[in-house]
């Protein structure tokens, strides 16, 4: 058990070397919803996405669900308390008293088979501009959601998830994708002028080449307005600041070549 301990904290640490964990902790900090790991503690919601899943839960649990692990599949292990019943000398009672912490086993997603989950039922389309996320070796799957969140991009597994078929959300992701092209890392985390950027763009797109006909001009703008107060500016002020940024995100993703010779985009 100790040695199981051990290498889940060596991996954590592991993690810190590579650089990886301020990405984890970024989306871990937003539990999806109606999952057993939503309600796990920051460290390992944190496990979870450095095992490469959104989301895993024990044997039982998968059971209880109609799945079932496959065979051969690896476990990794989370962290939970261990509690000890003891009387409590002032008044006699029996209480719980935290002893430690140990490890146990957990499945992925992606290790298990059988009745398909909630989430996994969200048929998204085929989005205008999906083949530029196909060429560039993003992956499109989708997800479960919570009010917080929507979608995200994640650099580290070339990877769009989405939690709705809105084409907006997708265009925002997008965006995300083209920007790490252009400015090689993006900042972990939701950086306000990243944000900006993205949303800015996407609404550009469902202007240029979207289908759908439901104009989110007025969320866009909450969007926009709620990190351009964070860097205390306008809406208006904001949008100005990244226009030029901006515009080579628009640029890759219309014209993949480019049409300002002038720019180098990062591999």
């Amino acid at each position: 058990m100790a040695a199981s301990i051990h290498e889940t904290v060596s991996g954590i640490i592991a993690s810190f070397e590579r650089g990886n964990i301020p990405e984890a902790i970024a989306y871990s900090v937003f539990p999806i919803a109606d999952i057993p790991s939503a309600r796990w503690s920051l460290l390992n919601r944190t496990l979870v996405f450095l095992a490469g899943t959104q989301d895993a839960r024990g044997f039982r649990q998968w059971k209880q669900v109609g799945r079932f692990v496959k065979k051969g599949a690896k476990s990794f292990r989370i962290l939970v308390p261990s509690f000890v019943k003891s009387e409590n000398e002032e008044n006699g009672e029996i209480e719980n008293y935290l002893r430690g912490f140990m490890c146990r086993p957990v499945f992925r997603l992606e290790d298990t088979d059988g009745e398909a989950l909630d989430y996994e039922m969200l048929e998204l389309p085929d989005f205008p501009l999906i083949e530029r996320a196909e060429k560039w070796g993003i992956s499109v799957k989708a997800i479960p959601g919570n009010y917080r969140y929507y979608g995200y991009y994640m650099p580290g597994r070339k990877e769009i998830a989405l939690a709705t078929a809105e084409e907006g959300v997708f265009f925002h992701e997008l965006a995300h994708a083209a920007h790490e092209k252009i400015i090689g890392v993006l900042k972990p985390g939701q950086d306000s002028l990243q944000e900006i950027i993205a949303e800015l763009s996407a609404q550009v797109l469902c202007r240029m080449v979207g289908k759908q006909s439901r104009d989110t001009t007025g969320n866009s703008y909450k969007y926009i307005g709620r990190y351009a107060e964070k860097i205390k500016l306008t809406p208006q002020a904001a949008c100005l600041k990244v226009m030029s940024e901006t515009e080579k995100v628009l640029n890759l993703i219309l014209t993949p070549k480019g049409v300002d010779k002038n720019v180098e985009y990062a591999n």
